[in-house]
């Protein structure tokens, strides 16, 4: 029943991510890469290599792919840090373990038993203060 589940998170990962795509492509292309331009221009599209004729290396179009990835991976890396910042913050404490009841040794088998026992749940040895005296007077 649960990979149902996993399934569904993963289904609505990827169509977040696609959206999340376009997103990031347009403020590279339409906010980061204009931006530069103002320093020397940024834009590598038009490099390319002749290598015989019309056949071309264009290795333009993947320095700004490359250049889109890392400011995508870096705008990712920034929102789950920010979500996970978020998610500690907001996440309820979770209280401190109860404390152990005070513990005590059972005289007559050495087990131990909570403070408050009358019998030993073990050897079922009565354990009032008188028959304890008694044991400890016989040994």
């Amino acid at each position: 029943m649960w990979m149902g589940s996993i399934r569904m998170d993963m289904a609505v990962g990827i169509i977040i991510g696609g959206a999340f795509t376009s997103i990031v492509s347009s403020l590279v292309e339409d906010i980061i890469n204009p931006f530069l331009g103002i320093f020397g221009g940024m834009n590598f599209d038009k490099l390319h290599w002749n290598i015989v004729g019309d056949v071309t290396l264009n290795y333009g179009k993947f320095l700004t792919a490359v250049i889109n990835f890392l400011i995508m991976a870096f705008v990712v890396f920034i929102l789950v840090k920010a979500l996970n910042t978020a998610a500690s913050k907001l996440a309820v404490k979770e209280d401190a373990p109860e404390e152990k009841k005070p513990t005590k040794i059972c005289p007559m088998c050495k087990s131990e038993i909570a403070i408050d026992a009358c019998r030993c749940p073990h050897c079922t040895s009565i354990l009032d203060a008188k028959a304890v005296e008694a044991f400890e007077k016989n040994l």
